[in-house]
């Protein structure tokens, strides 16, 4: 057990979590909350487990109900599909359950009423981490769809409005369609105050990608070309790179001739020269 804690990182409870702690033992349903925990708990350790295989840098694990983050340093220049077996990890827990759970009634060391509420949250919180809404594993996995095809930027502001609306949507239908549960109008208010939270940190979540490419720190599947105008900032160049690709830039001067740039030189000069002003069609001039 001793070894075991030593492996994990530190694990921490969401404020929100506290804030159903303390309903659930208002209203006596603390043998709930705790399914709900060592559901969530066990989802995460997947993620946790192939991470770690994956030799990713972790922090910590953050529990809240019907689901969890790990805060890592990784996300943005890992691989695609690494990224991808690592989310699809959670939800596959939760197969694992459903096959142990199948074994208790033939050893009936659990009773029936015990069994039935595990594979009701067992199904609840797989299905909910499912929704294509960020940080969840289905808006993680809609995120990947889109990065694999989109610039990283563009993929992620994306990701982030979109989650937005859907939590508005499912929130105003469970308010007009549904009876109105607190839980429900709670989960929904945390993701999205925690979208709106992601998009007013957007900017700073794209510098985190674009230095951990300066510094060498992603893995790259093949050259991508990209053209673009010589009037264009090197931020505005910057938005248009894609993950698990390297870029090489041609610039459109005007005089129609074309002028290849690797993307390194481009981050060079932004992060260690420090020339924010300058436009691509500058850093041509100067190669020239």
């Amino acid at each position: 057990m001793t070894t075991i804690r030593k492996n994990l990182p530190p694990i921490h409870l969401h404020p929100i979590l506290l804030i159903f702690i303390i309903i659930a033992f208002l209203t006596g349903t603390f043998v709930e909350l705790m399914i709900i925990l060592s559901i969530v708990f066990i989802h995460e350790l997947g993620h946790y487990v192939v991470a770690k295989l994956f030799k990713w840098r972790i922090r910590s694990i953050v529990l809240w109900v019907f689901g969890g983050t790990m805060d890592t340093d990784e996300h943005g220049n890992r691989p695609i599909h690494e990224e991808a077996l690592v989310t699809i990890a959670g939800p596959f827990q939760h197969i694992i359950i459903y096959l142990i759970v199948s074994l208790l009634p033939v050893y009936q060391v659990v009773p029936p009423s015990l069994i039935e509420l595990i594979l009701f949250y067992n199904t609840v919180i797989l299905f909910f981490n499912l929704l294509p809404i960020w940080p969840l594993d289905g808006g993680k996995l809609l995120f990947l769809l889109l990065s694999s095809y989109f610039p990283y930027k563009k993929s992620y502001h994306v990701i982030i409005v979109f989650s937005m609306i859907v939590s508005v949507v499912l929130l105003i239908g469970q308010l007009v369609f549904y009876p109105f549960t607190l839980s429900t109008f709670l989960i929904m208010i945390f993701l999205f105050m925690e979208n709106r939270s992601e998009w007013k940190q957007r900017y700073y979540v794209f510098m985190r990608f674009l230095l951990q490419r300066y510094e060498g720190n992603f893995n790259h599947k093949g050259v991508r070309s990209i053209v673009v105008p010589h009037q264009l900032s090197l931020m505005e160049v910057f938005a248009l790179f894609q993950r698990d690709k390297k870029h090489t830039i041609y610039i459109k001067l005007p005089s129609k001739q074309r002028v290849a740039v690797d993307e390194n030189d481009c981050l060079y000069r932004y992060f260690y020269e420090k020339q924010y002003a300058k436009t691509i069609g500058d850093v041509a001039m100067e190669i020239l």
